[in-house]
Parts: structure tokens; C-alpha cells; sequence
């Protein structure tokens, strides 16, 4: 039977704890000069049904 490569688990952790730091400095970054983050298409049709309005132009109108 094979072993576990803890070696490769390991790097993986490390890369997505990297990954996920330099997001939260960036976003921090872009609060502290004011710009808001660029939404996906997908994120905006999101924020717009939670918020009740009716997405743009995805939706055509009957």
C-alpha cells in the first residue's frame, strides 16, 4: 500500500494560506484608497436578486 504524501499535503496548505493573505492585503489595500473591488458578472446578478432589483440585461423583459 502507499504512503501518504504529507510533504505535498503540507505545500498545499502553505500555498493556500499564502494565497489567501495576499487577498486580505489587497482588499485592505483597495478600502484604504477608496476603490471597490470589480464585481464578476455572476457576483452582480447576486448582489442584485439579494438586494430585490432585477438584473439588467440578463433577464429579458417580457
Amino acid at each position: 500500500m502507499a504512503t501518504p504524501n504529507y510533504g505535498y499535503e503540507k505545500r498545499q496548505k502553505e500555498l493556500a494560506k499564502k494565497k489567501k493573505k495576499e487577498e486580505k492585503l489587497k482588499q485592505k489595500a483597495e478600502r484604504k484608497t477608496g476603490d471597490e473591488p470589480e464585481l464578476t458578472p455572476n457576483e452582480a446578478a447576486e448582489l442584485a436578486a439579494a438586494d430585490g432589483a432585477a438584473p439588467s440585461a440578463e433577464t429579458p423583459a417580457a
